[in-house]
């Protein structure tokens, strides 16, 4: 068996009473005091994560933007330096390769945020279709460490530490050579929760540091430590997918309503073809939000069903900490998708009732 990686912010997990799970090769703290207090505690005031298990991938050259463009569901080109846009990676049937974040600083370089379990195959992936670019591209994972601070204080605290005007920096910005506290970072306005916040990068020798100073200047401000149990919680809430339950090389972004980051309009891209032809087709199935009306908690797999027969599965479903209900997200037949339809969740080989209902559970609380 492979040896399970640590972040270099691993003994202050430690140290902050952080419970350790194995996630997708690493082992990173699940919960600290508690998944719901520390939703709660990025809900109301901010939380702190250790995302250093995300991959950083850097395309240089005088055809990275031209690269980037054929590799990418979304229009890099209608970005300018220093911002940040979400796009896909397809495979040529449509499928998901991975859902990443494109950091510009120009047209010819850009540095790629990509997901922990993904790594090694995205690289492989750009470095299979770079035929005809003239393009470098380096993964620089190892040596880089990411830390997501996020909730409504999370300006208030990090402008303590910075030598910037956050204020000025825009959701989807980026801004790079900050000092935070004495150490060098990249700092971009975004995150992964549905709240103001931000993602910070530095090199891991200043990682477990940077992690310190931060809880420092944010307790006062009732800043905790948060784990991967409210990271996806607060994902859910905000119907941001995750790689592996609402996309899969499997699931192509159209099905899981993601539309609106596939540009078919663009020049070629990987798996543009296919995605027009499932459009012009029609979709099969399609990414639903759904609630409880039985008892009963769904979880990802469970199967949905709607008079007598399968119509789908749970991508993600939890009781929801804001909200307080129990409610999901399921991938099901297009016929069966429309507002308050009637499903059951097979909880336990048991049919629990639920209806489907709006995918926008909890309203992003942004600064545009």
């Amino acid at each position: 068996m492979e040896e399970l990686k640590r972040t270099a912010i691993y003994s202050a997990h430690k140290r902050y009473g952080g419970k350790i799970i194995e996630f997708a090769g690493w082992e990173l703290p699940v919960q600290y005091e508690g998944i719901l207090e520390e939703h709660e505690a990025v809900r109301t005031a901010a939380g702190l994560f250790d995302v250093s298990h995300m991959g950083e991938i850097v395309v240089r050259g005088r055809q990275a933007q031209e690269f980037v463009q054929y590799l990418v569901t979304n229009d890099v080109s209608s970005i300018s330096e220093n911002q940040i846009i979400y796009g896909l990676m397809c495979y040529e049937d449509g499928g998901v390769v991975d859902d990443i974040l494109v950091y510009k600083y120009g047209t010819e370089h850009f540095y790629i945020v990509v997901n922990a379990s993904n790594v090694e195959k995205d690289y492989k992936w750009m470095l299979q279709n770079t035929a005809g670019y003239e393009v470098e591209i380096a993964n620089i994972s190892d040596r880089v460490s990411q830390i997501a601070l996020q909730g409504p204080k999370s300006e208030e605290i990090l402008q303590k530490l910075a030598d910037t005007d956050l204020s000025k920096l825009k959701f989807f910005n980026f801004v790079d050579d900050v000092i935070i506290g004495g150490i060098k970072c990249l700092v971009s306005r975004s995150g992964y929760t549905g709240e103001d916040g931000f993602e910070l990068y530095t090199s891991k020798d200043n990682a477990e540091r940077l992690w310190d100073i931060l809880m420092d200047t944010g307790r006062e401000y009732g800043l905790k430590p948060a784990g991967l149990g409210c990271r996806d919680t607060l994902r859910f809430e905000a119907c941001l997918p995750l790689y592996g339950n609402e996309i899969t090389k499997d699931i192509s972004p159209l099905e899981a309503g993601l539309g609106i980051f596939v540009k078919l309009n663009k020049d070629n891209f990987i798996g543009k073809a296919a995605l027009i032809k499932q459009k012009e087709q029609g979709l099969k199935r399609k990414l639903i939000g759904f609630e409880m009306t039985d008892r009963g908690i769904p979880r990802h797999g469970y199967e949905v069903t709607a008079e007598g027969k399968v119509i789908g599965t749970v991508t993600t479903g939890y009781m929801s900490p804001t909200l307080k209900k129990n409610i999901g997200l399921a991938l099901v037949d297009s016929s069966c998708s429309e507002l308050d339809k009637e499903i059951f969740i097979m909880i336990r080989n048991k049919p629990a009732k639920a209806k489907v209902i709006s995918k926008k559970f909890y309203n992003k609380n942004y600064k545009r």
